[in-house]
């Protein structure tokens, strides 16, 4: 049996940057459901040029969904505890420039100068070291992000396993019913016959009886005949299960059988001229459509 990955998800990772020691990079990936690959980042300044980079590697491994990549750099804690004041001032009098011609510019936060001094003090990293670290981390976060889908739709697919068994119960549920409905009709029929004779006072034809009974109860049994809704609809199922052991990208197929699925429990419902059938129909319509909305999370 295939594995089949629901697109709901989260995974991160850390990974040392070579040659700057302290430092690292930690990517969190989080994911949810969408009808195409929508990924976006958000990168620190310092690993813009690695976005092209993250992003072949997600769309190689993901193919639906809304995915949000974070990446941070971090700095091992306690690897400087008191900046250097000379590495400091620099970054101040160039903030003092920058202010001097682009007054809009938001100033250094504390954090954010001694990040800047941390970085400078200790061993650079180039933008080469960088990206390395940060694809490193990003499969990293990619594997666990798969595996958190993998259990999801491991548990999707028996949800709707067992939702299908459901569908198949009520479809041999509305195969028993529609016979049962046209004896019933066939008993009425003749008990009102015999009172409408009774209260005319006269003999029924025995012929006619007969005759005017077969026609009702075929034209009833044209009604309430669900044969080819039902053998359609178990046809739908077992291709649902087929797709579900297969596993794969199964979202749109079961997306399009769901739709089928739903059209015949609707012409079912449509052609229910018993309350067992319109009750069976709607109990359908139900399980259909949480199955729907469970199909809708998965790749």
């Amino acid at each position: 049996m295939g594995a089949i990955y629901s697109m709901t998800g989260y995974g991160e990772a850390q990974a040392p940057v070579a040659a700057a020691a302290g430092l690292s990079v930690h990517v969190d990936l989080r994911s949810v459901n969408g009808r195409f690959l929508d990924v976006s980042f958000r990168l620190p300044d310092e690993l813009r040029s690695a976005e092209t980079a993250l992003r072949a590697l997600l769309a190689g491994a993901l193919r639906r969904g809304k995915l949000e990549c974070r990446v941070s750099l971090e700095t091992a804690p306690g690897l400087q505890a008191t900046p250097d004041p000379a590495l400091v001032e620099p970054l101040l009098r160039a903030q003092d420039e920058l202010l001097r011609h682009w007054p809009r510019l938001q100033p250094l936060s504390v954090a954010e100068a001694w990040r800047l001094a941390g970085l400078q003090g200790g061993a650079h990293a180039d933008a080469g070291q960088l990206a390395a670290a940060a694809a490193e981390a990003a499969s990293g976060a990619l594997r666990a992000l798969q595996e958190a889908r993998a259990a999801e739709g491991a548990r999707l697919r028996e949800f709707l396993l067992e939702r299908c068994a459901r569908l198949h119960e009520l479809g041999q549920r509305a195969v028993e019913v529609a016979p049962q409905a046209v004896l019933r009709m066939q008993e009425r029929f003749v008990a009102r016959f015999q009172e409408a004779v009774d209260r005319l006072g006269g003999q029924p034809d025995a012929q006619a009886t007969q005759e005017r009974l077969l026609q009702e109860a075929a034209a009833f049994a044209l009604r309430v005949d669900v044969a080819e809704e039902i053998a359609r609809l178990q046809s739908h199922l077992q291709a649902m299960v087929a797709v579900l052991e297969q596993g794969g990208e199964a979202g749109k197929r079961l997306d399009f059988l769901i739709q089928e699925l739903h059209r015949e429990a609707n012409t079912l419902g449509s052609k229910s001229a018993v309350l067992e059938l319109s009750e069976l129909a709607v109990d359908m319509k139900v399980c259909i459509e949480q199955m729907r909305e469970q199909v809708q999370n998965l790749e």
